[in-house]
């Protein structure tokens, strides 16, 4: 993204301005065409921001090539973009001026949970449509929302058994206190307890804490076979450096580390080696199509410094939303669900072929369990190709059926029809 478009997106944040991230002039038949709009709510700026770049500029390159091949239904595809600053509260807002003043089709919002379920409600209120093309604790049944990242049964029944038969079964958490690391944790604790394994211990570290010399002692103490780190932003990354600089030297196990916030680019060596993460992309996958999205994302934004799973679900998600509205032959929610509870909304994706569930309007995955090696290069032991959401749909959630509108937990699941 050029330094212009970058700034005008900083400036709507303050002015609200509309801003157009798309080329529209760039098919001459659809500058008539009333456009589609699509509002963005990312973060920009703040504690987020290494992770969510990525994001706006994958949406804004899927959006050139929509309209460079003649946009949707030959309406062009305008981005309306906003920067949350990592702020719950602009969230809020600028959801509210999204829907009602700016009048979008539908909205990408989002990195945290917190920012989420701060917007979820409005989205609800206000009957829109919002993708959440992020990884997350799972959970959210709300025919309001459609969610393109992986969720805990693609990620964590694949990587803790892995992990417990490779080291062993006593298992640490540390995770980000709020509800992304608190329920993800209670998936780790559900999932060690039923291969057998036991709880070494569990911290909840508030977001912005870049202190943990408390957390390292308290980890040599208790001795784990290894570590789950559930941490996000950049002040918590800085636990990598300090338990390297300590000497932990224990493998470490995570849905949300590198796939995310690619530390083993941002940090040196060896301070990630021996991570193992179960993610949906990055962009060391050496496939055709991998290979393929790299070149064209790199051509387009040289700058970027890595290409995350995030930036490749807002990219799915756009060409996803395209296909059900062509489909459904109108932007309107109520016409895209009746797509959607088909259950055929697929796509070939950079990494690999997913689809929509109707009944939690989750996505499956191919799921890569990346490792870091000491050297910080990144090998892929194990693949698990079409990893369906499975557990809302076998918890009760049925959207094609009733919509509660409501996040649910293993401790909490929804009620059973």
């Amino acid at each position: 993204m050029s330094k212009s478009v970058l700034r005008g997106l900083r400036a709507a944040a303050l002015t609200g301005t509309l801003v157009l991230g798309s080329s529209l002039g760039s098919h001459p038949a659809l500058a008539a065409e009333n456009p589609i709009k699509l509002g963005v709510l990312e973060d920009q700026s703040g504690d987020f921001a290494a992770a969510t770049i990525g994001k706006v500029h994958a949406i804004q390159l899927a959006a050139d090539e929509i309209n460079k091949a003649g946009g949707i239904m030959g309406r062009p595809l305008e981005l309306v973009a906003y920067d949350t600053q990592s702020d719950n509260t602009r969230y809020q807002e600028f959801m509210r001026r999204v829907l009602q003043r700016d009048k979008v089709d539908v909205v990408f919002a989002g990195f945290s949970s917190a920012s989420r379920e701060a917007y979820r409600p409005i989205v609800d209120q206000f009957n829109g449509f919002a993708f959440y093309n992020n990884q997350y604790e799972g959970g959210v049944c709300d025919g309001h929302m459609i969610v393109t990242g992986a969720v805990p049964e693609q990620q964590f029944s694949t990587l803790i058994p892995y992990m417990m038969e490779k080291y062993g079964k006593n298992v640490y958490t540390l995770a980000a206190d709020y509800n992304f690391g608190q329920i993800s944790a209670e998936w780790v604790r559900k999932i060690v307890k039923e291969n057998g394994g036991k709880m070494a211990g569990e911290e909840f570290i508030p977001l912005g804490v870049s202190q943990f010399s408390q957390s390292i002692q308290n980890i040599q103490k208790a001795k784990p076979d290894f570590v789950v780190t559930l941490l996000v932003g950049t002040a918590q990354a800085s636990y990598y450096e300090q338990a390297a600089s300590a000497n932990v030297n224990l493998p470490m196990a995570s849905s949300v580390n590198v796939g995310q916030g690619y530390e083993h680019k941002r940090f040196k060596p060896p301070s990630l080696k021996d991570m193992f993460v179960t993610t949906n992309y990055i962009e060391e996958i050496d496939s055709p199509k991998s290979k393929e999205f790299y070149a064209k994302f790199k051509a387009k934004f040289p700058s970027e410094p890595y290409v995350n799973q995030e930036a490749e679900n807002s990219y799915l998600a756009v060409y996803l939303y395209k296909q059900m509205v062509e489909r459904a032959k109108s932007t309107k929610r109520e016409e895209i669900r009746k797509v959607i509870a088909l259950g055929d909304v697929c796509m070939d994706a950079p990494e690999g072929k997913v689809c929509i569930d109707p009944k939690s309007q989750h996505m499956s995955h191919t799921i890569y369990l990346a490792k870091v090696g000491a050297d910080h290069s990144i090998s892929f032991p194990k693949v698990w190709e079409d990893i369906k959401p499975y557990w809302l749909g076998e918890a009760g959630c049925d959207l094609t059926k009733k919509d509660p509108m409501a996040q649910y937990t293993p401790s909490n699941p929804p009620p059973k029809p």
